[in-house]
Parts: C-alpha cells; structure tokens; sequence
C-alpha cells in the first residue's frame, strides 16, 4: 500500500463524505474487508479524487451522481448526495443531473433516485435542525 495515497485518499474522503460516514465505513477492520478499505482509499479517493488539478471535487461529484443513479446503487447515491453538497452543488443542480438520467437512463432509474435523493436531504435537514 502507497501510504502516503492513502492518507490523502482518507483526507479526501472525510472532507467529501463527512467524518461519520467515513469512520463507519471503516470501522471493524477485518482480514476479509480491510483490503477493500484500503482500495478504496488509496485509488478511489487518493489517485482519482486526488486528480483535482484535471477535475474539481464539484465535477466528479456531478459524474458520480449520475453514474450512481443509473447503476441504481442506492446507498452509494444517498453518501454522494451529502458528498455533491458538500463540493459546493446545490439540491436544484442535483435535481437537474437526476432529470438527465432520466432521461439518457430511463424513467425508473430518474424515479428511485429522486426517492433516494429526497431520503437523503430529509436526512440532512434533520440533523441541522
């Protein structure tokens, strides 16, 4: 493991996902998960997030919302949502990316993602009241 990408990977990811997430994401290391772990810090979030002189957080956080939501990969689109919000998008460019899957992906997808979408902002509202 390249140490020095996998705590930038981590540094990344707290910043985009929040330090709740992250800690549970990473919580109860085991021989069978801790590889994924790290392969997750160290290439997903050090090397690729870590690109940010060719896309900025806010862009991949545009392309990550889309990719989700037409992969129908609801627990990751919930993460992401926090995650775009956090890189600056606001919930109405959030909408716009879920109209456009609708309609290169299908109106099922659009559909259950605006319900995963909605679960997601209800889920922040709460915590800031």
């Amino acid at each position: 493991m390249d140490k020095e990408l996998y705590d930038k990977g981590m540094k990344i990811r707290r910043e985009v996902l929040g330090d709740a997430y992250v800690d549970r994401a990473t919580a109860n290391p085991n021989p069978f998960n801790a590889p994924l772990q790290e392969l997750v810090a160290t290439y997903c979030w050090g090397w690729n997030w870590g690109r940010e002189d060719q896309l900025p957080r806010r862009d991949r956080s545009l392309i990550n919302l889309a990719m989700i939501a037409v992969l129908g990969r609801s627990h990751e689109l919930k993460i992401h949502t926090r995650g775009a919000l956090n890189n600056g998008l606001t919930r109405e460019e959030i909408r716009e990316v879920l109209l456009q899957v609708g309609i290169y992906a299908g109106i099922p997808a659009a559909v259950d993602s605006f319900r995963i979408v909605n679960e997601a902002f209800a889920e922040i509202d709460a915590e800031t009241e």
